[in-house]
């Protein structure tokens, strides 16, 4: 046998930016972002029913392209379905596939992602798979996807009752927060997706902890500048242990981004999707977090001031669907960890904290100690119920 290996070595800009208005005409942030290239041309998809809070943005951007596309053709606003039910099937997808073949949208062309993290999974997956991948600049409407899913750099739709069993990693040319959108949106919407922010913080970064410790009022009511600086932290922090920590797609087996997750994503499933994303997290990092002060590594203090932050955000510490039997009497929501396992591939590897901005990675689980903490968590819901 003759065998031959060569490396292919390849850099991929990461650019994560932050404006006011991004599709007001005097803004050029978004249009500064794209080279002008001659026969270049520019798609936006636009989350289906964003025009229910934003009934101008479709005529918005209109207008900003036709002002700022410069030597790129502008081929128009066109809607796809958004929303975790979107990502359940085939069908958004290829509404997203048929408006860029429609739009003649190539490799040197530009895809302008609009919306909510599920949606961006969706245009993402889309245009990572169209041409074998099309320029992608994400603009994130909501809490969740400016804070976490918008910056980073996998994308997918669900499969077979799997959660993001299909998709791929594929970096964006970039992503723009615009914080307009982000004061737009419902209260209770824009206040879920701080559970992102907090499980960041507990991963990453003790003083930042701190911070939303001290601000915890604050951004429960949703108070501008405190809403901004944290998604604005929270999201830098997710795009620099992508960039920084040498794993960013996912060749390991550790995601330490991904800590409560392993639940969480199991019980999303669980619920057919009607529990939101941000909410099962807040779940599972406080299953996870009972876990890592039971097992001796989490000191108890830590443990109880992480939970009176989510508690403070108004975000849930308990879901019944972690109580759900199988028929054979097995804790269901426990088969999410060989999910979490085979998804990654390898050791099962699962994030619990040893402190606050700490992290250590484990390979066994204690099933029995793990339903102990369920117990435990019920029945403090009920003590408070």
């Amino acid at each position: 046998m003759s065998l031959h290996t060569l490396n292919i070595r390849l850099d991929f800009p990461y650019r994560t930016g932050f404006t006011h208005g991004a599709f007001q005409p005097e803004n050029s942030a978004l249009s500064s972002l794209m080279e002008q290239r001659p026969g270049g041309r520019i798609l936006v998809l636009m989350e289906e029913g964003l025009e229910r809070f934003y009934p101008e943005l479709p005529a918005e951007i209109d207008r900003y392209f036709e002002k700022n596309a410069g030597e790129l053709a502008y081929a128009g606003c066109r809607p796809v379905p958004g929303g975790e039910a979107a990502k359940t099937t085939f069908a958004a997808w290829e509404t997203a596939l048929r408006h860029i073949v429609e739009a003649g949208i190539d490799r040197h062309s530009y895809i302008i992602a609009v919306g909510g993290g599920a949606f961006l999974d969706v245009a993402g997956f889309a245009a990572a798979t169209a041409h074998r991948g099309i320029r992608l600049l994400r603009v994130p409407t909501t809490t969740l996807s400016q804070a976490d899913s918008g910056v980073g750099v996998k994308n997918g739709i669900n499969f077979m009752g799997q959660k993001n069993y299909l998709g791929t990693f594929a970096v964006a040319w970039a992503t723009l927060n615009d914080f307009l959108f982000l004061h737009s949106q419902p209260l209770a919407l824009k206040r879920a997706g701080l559970a992102e922010v907090v499980k960041v913080a507990v991963v990453k970064d003790a003083a930042f902890f701190d911070w939303l410790e001290g601000n915890a009022h604050a951004l429960a009511a949703c108070e501008r500048d405190a809403l901004e600086y944290a998604v604005e932290r929270s999201a830098l922090l997710h795009a620099s242990h992508i960039a920084g920590e040498g794993d960013a797609f996912e060749l390991g087996s550790s995601r330490p981004l991904d800590f409560g997750h392993w639940a969480a994503h199991y019980l999303e499933t669980m619920s057919g999707y009607t529990l939101g994303h941000a909410e099962a997290v807040s779940v599972g990092m406080c299953l996870d977090i009972l876990y890592s002060v039971k097992k001796g590594w989490l000191p108890a203090g830590e443990a109880e001031r992480i939970i009176s932050v989510l508690k403070a955000l108004e975000l849930p510490v308990f879901h019944p669907l972690l109580s759900r039997r199988t028929e054979d009497g097995q804790c269901e929501v426990l088969k999410g960890l060989e999910a979490f396992r085979e998804h990654l591939g390898g050791h099962l590897t699962i994030l619990m904290l040893t402190g606050i901005g700490r992290g250590k990675d484990v390979h066994e689980i204690d099933a029995a100690l793990m339903e102990e903490c369920i117990r435990e968590m019920e029945e403090a819901a009920r003590c408070s119920g």
